[in-house]
């Protein structure tokens, strides 16, 4: 994917340096090393006065402990590069320009989303967000939570590498956008309460939910093609394999080495490669309705 002359976005909060979290952000670890320290300076005003500021700074989301470690030392010991982050805000940028564009001959104003990336765990507005969940968009707050460590993931334990691969995943939540603002994800979540939240009917309307978000990634992949030429050797087949590879049926087989398909929440490998792909050579919000 050739990015390299483009923008990146501003709309990205990054939370990395505040680490794993306990609560909100400190470990139980660090909570006890931390006690005797506490304890002294809570015998002077001027202690008093550099918990007050800590405290400031960790409900902000600055995790203080950070100091402690070394700013440098956590940047190289960090698994995922400056460049990969650069490389994702690339991307963000290019939905941005994309969807703007898209929306507008609907008569739609595009909202743009915030971008927040973490490392371990963090917390949204709809509830807590931690690595082990994957990346998601959480419409409370109009924001997609990203671990950089699902890139790695991705690549290591579903094989599926690259930077397309990664683009995808991030398209995929920006199609959750888009379907927040057409107003999808709150009918969709209406209709599953009159069947309890959960089961059989529940799940296969989330599935209808994630196929649509699949196909909508593939609508920014064709017009930002056609705009900015992005698009390299092998990008499409690493889209593709990406989107097999976290197929329900392909990760349950992989996890319990039998299929549940009642159980799906995001369609089978063979459906999410379909709907990307008819979003791609389509270009055309309308094919993306999974919903007929």
């Amino acid at each position: 994917m050739d990015l390299r002359d483009f923008e990146e976005s501003r709309n990205v909060e990054d939370r990395r340096a505040a680490g794993a979290s306990f609560g909100r952000g400190m470990s139980l670890r660090s909570l006890m090393f931390l006690w005797p320290i506490i304890r002294m300076l809570l015998r002077t005003k001027f202690g008093w006065a550099i918990i007050t500021i800590g405290a400031l700074l960790y409900f902000s989301g600055f995790n203080p402990l950070s100091l402690l470690s070394g700013g440098a030392k956590s940047h190289v010991e960090n698994r995922h590069s400056e460049q990969t982050a650069t490389m994702i805000k690339k991307v963000l940028r290019s939905t941005e320009v994309v969807w703007s564009d898209i929306l507008r001959r609907y008569g739609i104003a595009y909202k743009k989303p915030i971008l927040v990336l973490y490392r371990g765990a963090t917390h949204s507005a709809c509830g807590g967000a931690r690595s082990q969940m994957g990346p998601f968009y959480c419409p409370a707050d109009q924001k997609i939570y990203l671990d950089l460590d699902f890139f790695d993931e991705l690549a290591r334990r579903h094989n599926a590498p690259g930077d397309f691969a990664q683009a995808y995943v991030l398209a995929h939540e920006i199609g959750h956008h888009i379907q927040n603002i057409q107003g999808t994800l709150a009918k969709v979540q209406r209709l599953q309460q009159r069947f309890g939240g959960q089961g059989k009917q529940a799940n296969a309307l989330q599935v209808r939910v994630e196929l649509q978000a699949d196909c909508y990634s593939g609508v920014w992949a064709h017009y930002a093609q056609k705009r900015f030429r992005i698009l390299e050797p092998g990008d499409i087949n690493e889209a593709l394999n990406a989107a097999s590879a976290i197929g329900d049926d392909r990760l349950q087989k992989e996890a319990q080495g039998y299929v549940v398909p009642d159980a799906f929440t995001h369609g089978s490998s063979a459906q999410r490669v379909a709907w990307f792909k008819r979003g791609f050579l389509s270009g055309d919000l309308n094919s993306c309705n999974t919903f007929k």
